[in-house]
């Protein structure tokens, strides 16, 4: 069940985050509700606790890249929320595929917009290289899940 809320969660955000550049309030915030809920009737108060736990190390994950303008609050509060539906030790597995996608998204990026794959003769373009990170996310997520 709670598995069936977290691929909603994501999927929701991967399109709205295609599309929009937006990661919702209104997906994220039901699916850490849900988690706290589901772990508190299923463990009690050591399951509120594994799920504040994963909260916690979901949240603290992305907080520096967005406070330093990396990112915007909706991966922050994504990565949040997968940390209350999964806990913290399935948190930090997700966040390790994550950053390894997002890290070759963004060299895939660079290398595109700026380095070898530029046109011969076309201007350096030195607009800031952004993309929605919820992709990453997503897929890092399912990474977790699959290794």
């Amino acid at each position: 069940m709670i598995y069936t809320v977290l691929l909603i969660t994501l999927a929701i955000s991967l399109y709205t985050d295609i599309r929009e550049r937006r990661i919702l309030n209104k997906v994220t915030l039901p699916a850490t509700i849900a988690g706290f809920i589901f772990y508190s009737f299923d463990l009690g108060l050591q399951g509120l606790l594994y799920s504040l736990t994963g909260f916690v190390v979901g949240f603290l994950m992305l907080l520096i890249p967005y406070l330093l303008g990396g990112m915007g609050a909706g991966d922050v509060k994504l990565m949040a929320a997968i940390g209350a539906l999964t806990g913290a030790a399935f948190t930090l597995q997700s966040f390790f595929y994550t950053a390894i996608i997002g890290g070759i998204i963004s060299a895939i990026l660079i290398l595109k917009n700026r380095g070898i794959w530029r046109k011969a003769g076309s201007p350096k373009n030195r607009e800031p290289i952004t993309f929605p990170y919820g992709v990453p996310i997503v897929l890092g997520t399912l990474c977790a899940f699959i290794v």
